[in-house]
């Protein structure tokens, strides 16, 4: 296949994104890359972009074409929709590309390319055609000019037309010289209208796209009648001609209707401005726009060519420009009107302000004037309502309206305080993963200390017990053991003596501990078939001193510290680590299927996947691209109502009721879903307990008078005696006394078990569902935290900490684990540093795995187990709840392959047995289709079977310490261990894991890795059985789903119906709690106790729009 790339005879402009509420990002990151380099320019918008955003960016940008992907469902209604909409704003010359893996069927893309879309490529084209290939092809379809070479109709042209804008602004890029004489018309006429132009330069990664998003933000709130169009210049790349035009990917605030955006490419790399700058600016202005923005390419520090073009200047740098002499160097200092320091959290920014001033006054003379007055402001453009960002627009503003004759005076009015970063971890704590490796290293040096002595005394005493008669000589062995002892870590000699004890108490027909001060009695072994008796814990036959001290330091018995080979002494009977996992369509069809899976086993463990809908916080909705998602890939919840239908009939109080939740960005908004339904199951069963279901019944009927109560949509499957839905449409506290109500709510929180993953960290790193910037995110989980330890929350994970995504995202094992744990100490950090007590929150928190067949996951919850007990206990101080890392697995998703899908099963169950002779606390089986559909009801079954048989089936799997003892699993522990010490030091020195991600460290990691693999599988280096070896006599094509499980149009429609009746009965009552939550937003108050009254009135939509408007919209990253 030939992989040369094609050259294109025009000048090729795309815009590339993934569809809405899709994270999947990693394959149009490569492909948008691949297109660039063939020489294209590149409109990169990155993740979660509707139908709306991708076509009006592409009309403004005058593209040949749009590359999309689309891997969470609804792409058929969602590339039908982007025809559609290119069609109606007459732009239906835009070609549209896409591709989605093998969750686009043969049949949608054969109907999708009949309906009009150019190409959907699909995992067999890229095995055909290579990935240049397919690139080639898309390119090759899109080599056409754009622009008109004689424009016609200019008097037609205004600021709201942006085809007729777009297609100008190429006509003067691509035909200037034909259309010199319309295009001097168009300057002519704009010299009078004083339309002013604020041209921002500055360096390169300075933050200049973020902080014009900022100032976009406050124009468009300031001034509700002004229209702004903004220019953006990036350099085209000498060799290839290709660019990447990436500022759109970082502003949130343009998808406005009073907001135009036009990327240039400079096509001369030695430039900061495109040649064409001059006439888009005319055409601008003779559109008739108030106020255009012109950023330039931030490719050095000395470049003034912005200033021939603009009346207002802007230079943004940041406080690590070196040495102060360096100032002396930067022309813009001289001519800038305004300066913005940006990134004014960094080190030295004070200093860097202060220098900044003095040379602004030597270049400009202004020797007396006082410091507040020189037009120098320190911003951090990327903390949202920054104080510094505010007072920089203001003072644009003033000079914009001293320009021009049209009224820019700023209604806003801020106080004259300095930008001040709101740190998650504070500066004096920045060093706490490298204090964590030297803590653990610490420990493992002294550890081998005391092994070295606990032998010495092991010799000694022996020899002792050899020596008769030899008086003298065992007095001097005496003095000498004395001696050693004063050295001797006194635990380290309980552990000696109590060694035979400790054996002899595993060999007892039962062992008892103590779990929260309850006694707990369990058998010690089980019968086999042959009747042996199989030991669930068995201990080494160690005799040696040294060897029990270091066995016991770093090993244990599982239950004991540093809790290597588990948690507690021994399983809990009757409650296999077997979750059961579902989600699809609407909470009814998810409620039938987890109850389907559940029947007749003695502990409910439900996993709940969400749709993306859910995933971003958003509700259901008529619009086609929310339409096609709506109840795909995981079940639709948008209200209270929703979570009581998902878990009805699963007592939620029950300690053997444990629910999974995942969820990110809105997890707080879930949660409160989620406790409100568990409190109503307390309230109905107090209510049936009392007699008083008339009473309530005629109360709910007075409170909805002549409209409909909600209802659960069909018959109640078997299992489902009907908790939890007396009361639908309503909540405890408007059917029962306060006092009763409160009684019920503090018992059930006390009470409820489960876990949210609601970890936002690897989000930012990995999977991109981040819906709310990261400051704010972490502090509504502080706050849920706070919140749970007010309400003596004790059963419930408040966060769990996620690796599974990072690996899904391409991680290997080691980084998987490291990035993972590094996540976790941040929380603890960000906990401490609001005050909270470790031994308060350390329980509420648990993490979750990705598994694997790479050997490194033989060991991935024993090497997790002991870094974080050895560093919560010698380094935090933490008691033993909160030294014990409680972990969940799943089986790898990477590893569910197309091909041969069959085979996946035996993948699964081999990391299956893995993770059970792991000690892992709860285990999610991959079912064998998923790689290809939404898993049907009998491959769940086939999953969970795996699991069951290990467990129930398996011999060896009935004793409980298996990989103890082996010397490969022990080298292992240590090899993988140290690896993650080694990380945890590589990501203190880029500032800890925020300061990591400001680089994108983490990110950069993790596609390294994936490039990696995939090269490896690609090459054939790594064999995968019936992927790339041991391939069938068709070539193990990607298969085709036998039973594709999509919501259906009756669930969404009433999924739509539903809420509108939810939020119409509700809006009084709506609208207040949504005023309260910003309220407490703003007034730094506990968000999650305001959210749990407003989850009862409120839908996701609203509390997430809400929060959006105090908390900060997350802004992406390329």
């Amino acid at each position: 296949m030939d992989q040369s790339p094609y050259k294109p005879q025009n000048k090729i402009r795309i815009v590339t994104a993934a569809s809405l509420f899709d994270g999947h990002d990693a394959a149009i990151n490569i492909m948008r890359r691949i297109i660039q380099s063939t020489g294209c320019e590149v409109i990169h918008l990155g993740h979660d972009r509707s139908v709306e955003e991708v076509v009006k960016c592409a009309i403004q940008e005058d593209v040949q074409a749009i590359a999309m992907t689309s891997y969470q469902g609804g792409h058929n209604e969602y590339f039908k929709y982007m025809f559609d909409l290119l069609k109606k704003y007459g732009a239906e010359q835009i070609k549209i590309f896409g591709g989605g893996g093998g969750t686009i069927l043969p049949e949608e893309i054969k109907d999708l390319e009949d309906y009009g879309i150019t190409k959907i490529y699909h995992p067999d084209d890229g095995r055909k055609m290579g990935l240049q290939g397919m690139i080639n092809d898309l390119v090759q379809k899109c080599d056409f000019p754009t622009g008109e070479k004689s424009i016609k109709d200019i008097k037609k042209i205004n600021f709201d037309n942006h085809l007729k804008i777009g297609k100008l602004i190429s006509s003067a890029e691509n035909y200037g010289s034909d259309n010199l004489k319309i295009l001097k018309e168009i300057k002519e006429n704009v010299a009078a209208k004083n339309i002013p132009v604020l041209g921002i330069t500055g360096t390169g990664g300075a933050g200049k796209s973020s902080l014009v998003d900022e100032l976009v933000r406050r124009f468009i709130m300031d001034f509700k009648d002004k229209n702004l169009a903004i220019v953006s210049v990036d350099p085209s790349k000498r060799r290839t001609g290709g660019a990447l035009l990436g500022d759109r990917i970082r502003m949130n605030a343009i998808n406005n209707n009073r907001v135009y955006m036009r990327s240039l490419a400079t096509r001369q790399s030695n430039l900061a401005l495109s040649k064409h700058v001059a006439q888009a600016l005319d055409i601008l202005k003779y559109s008739n726009f108030d106020l255009i923005i012109l950023e330039t390419s931030g490719i050095g520090q000395s470049d003034t060519e912005i200033l021939d073009h603009s009346d207002v200047s802007l230079y943004v740098m940041t406080p690590e420009f070196g040495a102060a002499s360096q100032l002396e160097k930067i022309d813009m200092l001289d001519f800038a009107d305004v300066v913005a320091l940006n990134k004014f959290d960094k080190r030295g920014s004070l200093d860097a302000l202060r220098d900044v001033k003095k040379q602004y006054k030597r270049n400009h003379n202004l020797w007396d004037a006082k410091d507040e007055d020189i037009p120098v402001y320190g911003t951090i453009a990327s903390q949202f309502n920054d104080p510094g960002m505010n007072n920089l627009y203001k003072h644009l503003m003033d000079l914009i309206n001293d320009f021009s004759k049209n009224n820019f005076s700023s209604s806003f009015t801020f106080g004259k305080e300095l930008s001040e970063k709101i740190f998650i971890i504070p500066p004096n704590r920045v060093r706490y993963l490298s204090e964590i490796s030297e803590n653990n290293r610490n420990f493992d040096k002294k550890l081998e200390k005391q092994i070295a002595i606990a032998d010495r005394l092991y010799v000694l005493n022996k020899t002792l017990i050899e020596l008769d008669d030899e008086k003298d000589l065992k007095n001097k062995i005496k003095d000498r053991i004395d001696d050693l002892k004063l050295d001797f870590d006194s635990r380290n000699q309980k552990i000696i003596d109590e060694w035979k004890d400790l054996n002899k108490s595993y060999l007892n027909d039962f062992f008892t501990f103590n779990v929260r001060g309850k006694d707990i009695k369990m058998a010690t072994s089980t019968k086999s078939l042959s009747h042996s008796r199989i030991p669930k814990v068995v201990l080494p036959k160690f005799t040696s001193w040294g060897d029990i001290v270091r066995w016991s330091n770093q090993e244990n018995v599982p239950g004991k510290f540093p809790f290597t080979a588990g948690l507690f002494p021994f399983k809990r009977e009757g409650e296999d680590p077997t979750r059961m996992f579902a989600g699809e369509g609407g909470p009814e069809r998810t409620n039938k299927r987890f109850h389907y899976l559940s029947f007749q086993l003695p502990a409910k463990r439900l996993s709940t996947a969400f749709d993306s809908v859910t995933l971003y916080g958003n509700d259901p909705g008529l619009r086609p691209d929310i339409y096609g998602k709506i109840g795909n890939a995981g079940v639709s919840i948008c209200c209270l109502d929703d979570a009581k239908k998902l878990y009805s009939g699963f007592d939620l109080s029950s300690p053997s009721t444990s629910v999974s939740m995942t969820i990110n960005g809105p997890a707080p908004m879930l949660l409160g879903f989620y406790m409100n339904a568990a409190i109503d199951q307390n309230c109905e069963k107090y209510i049936i307990d009392n007699d008083l279901e008339n009473e309530v019944k005629a109360t709910i009927k007075g409170i909805y008078k002549t409209t409909d109560v909600p209802q659960y949509q069909g018959k109640l499957p078997k299992g489902n005696n009907g908790l939890g839905l007396m009361l639908l449409g309503v909540t405890g506290d408007q059917v029962l006394p306060n006092d009763v109500y409160q009684s019920i709510k503090s018992k059930t929180l006390n009470q409820v078990r489960g876990t949210v993953q609601a970890d936002i960290l690897k989000e930012d790193q990995a999977q991109n569902t981040c819906i709310f910037s990261t400051e704010f995110a972490l502090r509504l989980m502080g706050d849920v935290q706070e919140y749970f330890i007010n309400q003596k929350v004790r059963n419930f994970y408040s966060v769990s900490i996620s690796g599974y995504h990072i690996a899904e995202a391409g991680a290997n094992p080691i980084t998987q684990l490291a990035f993972t744990l590094s996540n976790g100490f941040t929380y603890v950090e960000y906990y401490l540093s609001r005050g909270m007590s470790i031994d308060d929150f350390g329980p509420n928190l648990s993490f979750f795995f990705s598994n694997g067949i790479d050997p490194e996951y033989a060991v991935i919850g024993r090497v997790a187990r002991r870094i974080w007990a050895k560093a919560m206990k010698l380094k935090y101080g933490a008691g033993e709840r909160a030294q014990k890392l409680k972990y969940h697995i799943q089986t790898s998703g990477r590893s569910l392959h197309a091909q041969e899908i069959d085979f996946n099963d035996i993948r699964t169950t081999l990391q299956a047995l893995y993770a059970i002779y792991d000690n892992c606390n709860s285990l999610h089986t991959n079912a064998y289709d998923e790689a290809i559909t939404t898993p049907t009801e009998d491959s769940v079954r086939r999953a969970m079977a795996i699991q069951l048989i290990i467990n129930k089936e398996l011999g060896l799997a009935k004793n409980e310490n298996p990989l103890q003892g082996s010397y490969i699993i022990e080298e292992l522990t240590s090899l993988v261990e140290e690896a993650v010490l080694v990380e945890f030091d590589r990501i203190n020195e880029r500032g800890g894991v925020l300061g990591a991600m400001e680089t994108m460290y983490q990110r950069s990691k993790i596609q390294e890795e994936s490039i990696h693999y995939e090269t490896l599988k690609h090459t054939g280096e790594f064999p995968i059985v019936g992927v790339n070896t041991f391939l069938n006599s068709k070539g193990s094509p990607t298969v085709i789903p036998t039973e594709v499980i999509r919501a259906n149009t009756e669930e969404k429609d009433y999924q739509i119906q539903m809420l509108n009746e939810f939020q119409k009965f509700k809006n009084k009552v709506s609208k207040k709690a949504l005023d309260s939550i910003k309220s407490a937003a703003l007034n730094q108050e506990n968000i999650f106790e305001v959210l749990m009254e407003a989850s009862k009135h409120c839908s996701l939509g609203q509390i997430t729009n809400a929060l959006f408007d105090v908390g900060g919209q997350y802004r992406r990253n390329m």
